[in-house]
């Protein structure tokens, strides 16, 4: 199981409430790991988990890292993040049916968890597959992306 790894956890408002689902059932899993967020999601999550923390954990304190909000440039910092090594695993519960005014920052984000090689889940059933996975806590080491020219002749 994911421990001791920073997971960020973003979710667009008509995705919320799908985000905070979760969130409860993988509460003790996300207990034993850093969780950063974008704002309004961020204080939802630390509302949600400090009952789970207060039973099932004897750290000193849980708190979020919460960023601005995503259109207020909490993508683009917690893509900065992604950037110097300091996220293990991202959850983006997108909402595809609506228009993001933000939709750059969004698509930074992603790029940034291709190109750094960091496990990016979109949807609940992704995010459920990667945060049991048997290789967190393994020797395991990811390969880094190689980008070489194809020749195709």
């Amino acid at each position: 199981m994911i421990k001791n790894k920073t997971v960020a956890l973003i979710a667009h408002d008509r995705r919320k409430s799908d985000m905070i689902d979760w969130v409860k059932h993988n509460a003790i899993i996300l207990l034993d790991n850093d969780i950063v967020a974008t704002g309004t999601t961020g204080k939802l999550i630390e509302d949600t988990l400090k009952d789970y923390w207060q039973v099932n954990t004897e750290k000193e304190d849980f708190f979020v890292n919460k960023k601005l909000s995503g259109p207020m440039g909490g993508d683009a910092e917690i893509a900065a993040m992604v950037v110097n090594g300091q996220i293990d695993f991202c959850i983006f519960l997108i909402d595809d049916l609506n228009a993001n005014p933000h939709e750059a920052d969004i698509m930074m984000l992603l790029r940034q968890c291709r190109i750094h090689n960091i496990p990016v889940a979109c949807n609940r059933h992704s995010a459920d597959l990667m945060i049991t996975s048997d290789l967190w806590g393994t020797d395991y080491v990811p390969t880094k992306p190689t980008y070489i020219n194809f020749n195709r002749e």
